[in-house]
Parts: structure tokens; C-alpha cells; sequence
């Protein structure tokens, strides 16, 4: 799904060289998530499983929510 993907992307880019080896594991288990359900817990359509519902998590919906991946 294109959203998801520059959702995901322009956080990667931005972010990746800061997260730490916890982090990208996290991030790798997001991307293991169908693309329609972690974009629904983006935007709030959806509630976050706990199982996903991690700091970065939260700092990926920040990200998308304050604008900061907009081009």
C-alpha cells in the first residue's frame, strides 16, 4: 500500500541512523504487519495491539501525525 510505504519510509529515512538495535527490531515487526492494519492504528481507526503499541510505535504515528514525513 503506497501510504503506508511513504509513511514508513520518511520515518526510516529520518530516523533510522538514531533508533537503537531494540528499535529496528520493533520496526521490523510493524513491517510484518499487514499494511491496512498498521495504517488504520496511524490515523486512530483502529486501536494498537499491545503487542505493537510501542515507544516506536507512537513515535511513527507522531511522526505522521505532526507533519514531519510530509514532502
Amino acid at each position: 500500500m503506497r501510504e503506508i510505504d511513504l509513511i514508513m519510509g520518511r520515518f526510516a529515512d529520518a530516523m533510522i541512523e538514531r533508533l537503537t538495535a531494540a528499535e529496528l527490531r520493533d520496526f521490523e515487526h510493524l513491517m510484518e504487519v499487514p499494511d491496512r492494519e498498521v495504517l488504520a492504528w496511524i490515523i486512530g481507526e483502529a486501536e494498537v495491539p499491545l503487542t505493537h503499541d510501542t515507544a516506536l510505535f507512537r513515535r511513527l504515528r507522531d511522526f505522521n501525525r505532526n507533519g514531519e514525513g510530509a514532502r
